[in-house]
């Protein structure tokens, strides 16, 4: 007996041709057709146990002919294919009740793999269809694969409360993702409040996040509310979440067991209904393994891991994203601006070490400092040999950095017999590494806090306490 009866709609015939014979070989009986019409004929007779169709069809979008299908047939799986390889597509699919959206070119080995745990899972209750308005904007940009990887599992994220940890390099739109998920999900018309917990002081990260009342520290005039509080019904989005320091991670972990929190100075646990979306650009594991970050809150908050690529593992997508920016700035009032093939192909060598940020930034300086419509190769070149001059010197403090590094670990652990030092030392070698550390990140860096901290990775608020609290002398040099 066949393993099922699969209904197509495509109208390339040779897409339904390569569907019928791999499907077949897979076992199962395949009707396809290349309208709509006859697709919704036959799922109206009852026929078929799940449909693979196109959106675009001559007679009928397939996102009008969804609804329809999932209010006749609710239990009746439907795999959406589509060439319009883009966010809003995965987005539509999945609001208007899909199984599942494979972007096109597919893989025939995934579509079977789909098939089979469609046809295999118990049938659950459909999801509403989307509302009728639609957001303006379009929140991601790009159609490489990696991206279209990270559109269906968003996707599959929007209906749901699930914690989110979202990790990527500086400028790959971490932000961008969370309120992506927040605006095109369940949670859309509560509050989307994010905090990012290297742009705040230590000491007052538990009363951002919390709250406080009124007397609870000196300064604490009045009673505050919190980040938790006022995300309330919505979705909290926790930036840079690897430098939230151990105290203010273990009233995380509460909340995330519990449910629950208690503002700073208070005492009456305060219920709590917020979704949790993460994001770092450091490996949380390597701070676990340092004793910087709990490994349990670690694992309470990476329920859903989702990686951004940087741009340069989609550069690809180079184009997509400049023509987009270039529609932004336009909107905004800067004049019209587009590339020709010689600046598009040297946009496509370039590394972007900023990611997509680096790349938005440019677009907004050619819109606003380049007269002419058609920018040129020799403009982009001229623009980006900059940032490789910077990187260079960048390179070049690091190196400086690890040597200088290097011979103080050397020094501090040859004291020791074996080269080891006795157990229990860890925040001891710390503190005797951490000053020649800041100390040669400053000097490699003429003492430019801004790049000593960029050079560390910290955040410049982080390095200048750390100064202070070190007592280290900062010498500025010419040059």
């Amino acid at each position: 007996m066949p393993a099922g009866s699969i209904l197509v709609a495509d109208d390339d015939s040779a897409i339904r041709t390569v569907l019928n014979q791999a499907l077949s070989r897979a076992g199962y009986e395949v009707r396809s057709t290349g309208n709509a019409a006859t697709l919704w004929r036959w799922v109206s007779q009852g026929e078929g146990d799940l449909v693979i169709t196109d959106v675009v069809m001559p007679d009928e979008n397939a996102f009008d002919l969804l609804p329809r299908i999932k209010k006749l047939r609710p239990e009746l799986p439907v795999v959406v294919m589509s060439a319009q390889n883009t966010f809003m597509t995965a987005i539509r699919a999945s609001e208007r009740g899909a199984y599942e959206y494979l972007p096109k070119p597919f893989d025939l080995k995934e579509l079977i793999s789909i098939v089979g745990r469609a046809l295999s899972e118990p049938k659950e209750r459909p999801r509403a269809p989307a509302k009728a308005e639609e957001l303006d904007s379009i929140p991601l940009v790009g159609r490489s694969p990696a991206m279209q990887e990270i559109y269906r599992l968003l996707a599959r994220l929007m209906q749901t409360d699930l914690t989110v940890m979202i990790s990527g390099e500086s400028g790959t739109g971490k932000e961008l993702v969370a309120r992506a998920l927040h605006d095109y999900g369940k949670r859309r018309n509560g509050p989307f409040v994010a905090i990012n917990m290297a742009a705040i002081p230590r000491e007052l990260i538990e009363s951002e996040l919390f709250g406080h009342e009124k007397g609870a520290f000196t300064g604490a005039n009045a009673r505050s509310a919190g980040r938790f509080e006022q995300a309330e019904g919505g979705t909290l989005f926790l930036d840079e979440i690897g430098d939230m320091p151990m105290e203010a991670q273990t009233r995380l972990l509460r909340v995330l067991q519990q449910g629950e929190y208690t503002t700073v100075g208070g005492r009456t646990p305060i219920k709590t209904d917020v979704r949790i979306i993460a994001a770092t650009n450091k490996d949380l594991r390597i701070l676990i393994q340092q004793g910087l970050f709990r490994e349990d809150l670690y694992f309470r908050l990476n329920v859903v891991p989702l990686r951004l690529p940087p741009l340069r593992e989609r550069i690809e997508d180079v184009p997509d994203l400049i023509r987009h920016f270039f529609a932004t700035v336009e909107r905004e009032g800067l004049p019209p601006k587009q590339l020709d093939q010689g600046a598009l192909e040297r946009m496509k060598r370039h590394r972007w070490p900023g990611n997509v940020r680096e790349l938005e930034n440019l677009a907004r300086r050619l819109a606003a400092l380049y007269p002419q419509e058609t920018i040129t190769e020799a403009v982009i070149e001229a623009e980006l040999a900059q940032p490789a001059t910077l990187s260079a010197t960048r390179e070049a403090a690091e190196e400086t950095l690890v040597a200088s590094v290097e011979r103080h670990l050397s020094a501090y652990f040859s004291s020791f017999d074996n080269g080891l030092p006795p157990p229990g030392l860890y925040h001891r070698i710390l503190r005797e590494v951490e000053y020649p550390l800041l100390s040669a990140a400053l000097a490699a860096t003429r003492g430019n806090q801004i790049r000593a901290a960029d050079l560390l990775g910290v955040n410049r608020n982080t390095l200048r306490k750390k100064i202070r609290d070190l007592d280290i002398q900062v010498f500025r040099t010419s040059g």
